[in-house]
């Protein structure tokens, strides 16, 4: 039961319009745009950023335009919304490797797999998340802050600054749609800028770029400075430390260093983009796979409590007593009953990789109970965009393939299977952290947890919808694993499942990524930002740096160290990232079409064609032009940042 001591701002007694029409609505329609913006925002960075906020913002402003609208209203909009955006997320960092699983996985990267695994982790992420709400959003007020869940709490309850707020994330979203426009659909100018020593100096093949899209810098400035700079300090050591040293190495090696590549190159004759995928990313992926644990483990205590506390609660529910409305969850029943169906749903529904394989599913529901717990239980402290699903996902794979590997299940066959298992779990973990944020809003502005509950479930299957229309056509038009969508977080796993599952990971290479970790982590650094910066290419890792650094910028000029999400930078950045991603949506879908198109209004491709001005990206002359733009978008979201928001 609630404490006592707190009233949320809808005290139980009173019963606004709160689950209509109108709400299911406008939630659903943000739910597909923000499902397919993270989409593409999270197969290009390999991260994505809490939606909530903006959808709360928005929908103020836009219910305001149709005859207004309660609070509790406004909170099922954001709260069915946000479902897009972590069911996104969950499905981009896992299902993409399928591609990549050759030769069993690539049959099942389709709609029909995409669309059922995002239901089932979806949904999965919700119900388990059922149990835990009054151990973990109710018993623990005070102690979890649940920080975007407050922040959308105070935009809900600030209503009536929903204007000006809106207009922040207005103006963000049609600048970042006009700056990533320019480069990709109008083709005025470079994608990225960038400089690599010639492979003869003394330090050969030493890189630096940076993707000039509007949607990076808006993540660095949401992040913040300190993770950002733990981000570029990992590409850092990869582009300019690793790469230069293996190149100097390989110049004294007269055959190919294993792993070779099938072409048998040696290092002397690759290029940087080469030895990186070849030897570097095996050094991140062991890095990233070690702060992964770290972090997992740092929160054991945290588990275990969380787990008490959820038996006792459950164990304690009562059919009988009489509930307040704000106590009002879906029944017990309806979430064993649900999590059942689900179990055999993945272990008999045709065209999945596990259909008659009931231990997958088990596995499924046992690691995705705990793992839903960990990450409602870490969103509670740090938030959910710097939730750690990845490392929850790779733990999840290693233990699978451990007890695939210990009852003989090895090879190329049962690689699906595993990374099924993984996805179901990191979709369920990614809207459990969601889902978190939503209930700590709702107890804090008097919602009703049971109709938050069901708008969570319609906002996982009306996005799951658009999410797999948007991953196939994206690998349709751009290619996933190519250097426009690069996938980074499916690629890991990928590399993971068939190195276990085949036993031949480069060990030394992976070994050297995890000591790499554990250097950081003995130097006081958290070293899973460092780490995702080591596996991610610099040309993505730089402007992200440039976006906290414009955060830090402003507030050293302003004197304050603003920690609030609803801030007039963080805002406007929301709207960058929404923009620059929806364009490059925009960008794939005229690419898509460009046979259809008349020849003046052809996109070609944005990274390989010189544009319709060459001037403009040849030579020195297209780096200097494709830097100053990318400074001027930092120049303004510098100017909005400053501004205040009462």
């Amino acid at each position: 039961m609630a404490q006592p001591t707190f009233t949320p701002y809808v005290p139980p007694d009173q019963a606004p319009p709160e689950f209509t029409a109108k709400a299911v609505l406008l939630g659903a329609l943000f739910g597909l745009l923000f499902g397919a913006s993270t989409v593409y925002l999270g197969l290009r960075a390999g991260l994505t950023v809490s939606a909530s906020i903006p959808i709360a913002v928005l929908a103020i402003s836009v219910l305001k335009r149709f005859g207004g609208s309660t609070i509790l209203e406004n909170n099922i909009v954001q709260t069915i919304g946000s479902a897009g955006e972590s069911v996104a997320a969950g499905v981009v960092f896992t299902i993409p490797a399928l591609i990549f699983l050759t030769p069993y996985g690539p049959a099942y990267f389709n709609y029909f797999q995409i669309t059922m695994l995002a239901f089932a982790g979806g949904i999965l992420g919700v119900l388990l998340m059922v149990p835990l709400r009054r151990a973990l959003i109710v018993k623990e007020h005070g102690v979890l802050p649940y920080p975007e869940g407050a922040a959308c709490a105070d935009v809900l309850i600030a209503g009536e600054r929903g204007g000006q707020l809106a207009t922040l994330v207005f103006q963000g979203l049609g600048i970042g749609a006009l700056f990533k426009a320019l480069p990709w659909i109008f083709q005025l100018v470079r994608t990225e800028v960038g400089y690599t020593t010639p492979k003869t100096s003394a330090f050969p093949n030493a890189t630096v770029n940076i993707d000039i899209s509007p949607e990076y810098m808006g993540v660095g400035y949401v992040i913040g400075p300190r993770i950002a700079g733990e981000m570029v300090a990992g590409g850092v050591l990869s582009w300019m430390v690793l790469l230069p040293l293996l190149t100097i190495l390989g110049a004294y090696m007269p055959t190919p260093f294993p792993p070779a590549p099938p072409d048998g190159l040696r290092i002397v004759d690759m290029a940087p983009g080469q030895i990186w995928s070849q030897y570097i990313r095996y050094i991140g992926a062991g890095a990233v796979l070690a702060a992964g644990l770290i972090t997992l483990a740092r929160t054991i205590p945290t588990i275990i409590g969380s787990f008490r506390d959820s038996v006792k609660d459950f164990r304690a529910e009562q059919a009988g007593r009489t509930q307040l409305r704000t106590e009002r969850d879906l029944p017990v029943g309806i979430v064993l009953g649900g999590t059942l169906l689900l179990a055999v749903f993945l272990a008999v529904a045709p065209g999945m990789p596990t259909q008659g394989n009931p231990l997958a599913a088990v596995l499924v529901v046992v690691f995705g109970f705990f793992f839903v717990t960990v990450a409602s239980r870490i969103v509670g402290l740090i938030g959910s965009s710097s939730s750690p699903v990845s490392g929850m996902t790779i733990a999840t794979l290693i233990l699978t393939c451990t007890i695939f590997v210990s009852i003989g299940w090895t090879g190329d066959l049962y690689a699906p299977i595993a990374l099924t298992v993984g996805a179901v779990v990191c979709i369920a973990a990614a809207n459990a952290g969601a889902t978190s944020q939503d209930l700590k809003t709702g107890f804090l502005v008097g919602a009703t947890p049971r109709a938050q509950q069901i708008g969570l479930v319609i906002g996982v299957v009306v996005s799951a919808l658009i999410i797999g229309v948007t991953t196939l056509y994206l690998h349709k038009v751009m290619v996933i694993g190519s250097n426009a969508l690069p996938a980074p977080q499916a690629t890991l796993m990928s590399t993971i499942i068939r190195g276990l599952l085949s036993q031949n990971l480069p060990w030394g290479l992976v070994l050297t990524g995890v000591f790499i970790a554990v250097t950081m982590e003995l130097c006081g650094v958290r070293s899973l930002s460092f780490a995702v910066g080591a596996y991610l290419p610099i040309a993505t890792t730089a402007p992200i740096f440039v976006g906290g650094l414009v955060r830090w910028l402003v507030e050293r000029s302003t004197g304050t160290h603003d920690e609030s999400e609803v801030s007039a930078g963080t805002l406007f950045s929301s709207g960058l990232i929404a923009g620059g991603s929806i364009a490059g949506i925009a960008y794939a879908v005229l690419y898509g079409s460009r046979e259809y198109m008349p020849a003046a209004l052809r996109v070609e491709d944005a990274q390989e064609s010189l544009g319709r001005l060459p001037f403009l990206h040849e030579g020195v002359t297209g780096h200097v032009v494709g830097l100053a733009l990318f400074l001027t978008l930092g120049l303004i979201l510098a100017r909005v940042g400053r501004r205040r928001v009462n």
